[in-house]
């Protein structure tokens, strides 16, 4: 064994000294009970607009917006960088936690001015996301469209 493995091994033992050690099922059950539960109040939002009126594509936009809503006020009370602390992925799949990484630099860099500070970084973590979304979203229409041209 050369003196630079040993060097090696010798400081990820220190590094993973001071590292607790993951609780993995622990971390799983509080991401899915978290993420379960978001679910639960966009379903709930969903019945409670249905009961209201709306179907179809109204329904589901309304629904849509009302979690970003949510998860974009939670953000700015400082409430789900808490919720996501704890439950980790639980709080980043859904919608919410879309909004979420839209609105947390658009107030971290809200300092910076609105055109470079918040316009910019507010899309710094969304922005690959828009637009591989939207690309992936018109080559897959486009391609629907072929289909029913040729056949």
């Amino acid at each position: 064994m050369t003196a630079k493995k040993f060097a090696n091994r010798n400081y990820i033992r220190y590094v993973n000294s001071f590292d607790p050690p993951t609780q993995h099922f622990k971390t799983c059950g509080r991401a899915f009970l978290v993420g379960g539960f978001i679910c639960v109040i966009g379903q709930f939002f969903r019945y409670l607009l249905e009961f209201a009126g709306l179907t179809g594509d109204e329904l589901a936009g309304t629904v849509s917006a009302a979690l970003i809503f949510l998860g974009t006020l939670l953000t700015g009370l400082g409430v789900y960088d808490r919720i996501g602390k704890n439950a980790g992925a639980g709080s980043i799949v859904p919608i919410t936690g879309f909004a979420n990484s839209v609105a947390s630099p658009a107030i971290e860099f809200k300092t910076e001015g609105y055109v470079y500070g918040m316009a910019a970084k507010m899309f710094l973590v969304a922005g690959p996301i828009l637009v591989f979304g939207v690309t992936s979203g018109a080559a897959v229409g486009l391609i629907y469209w072929l289909l029913r041209l040729a056949g």
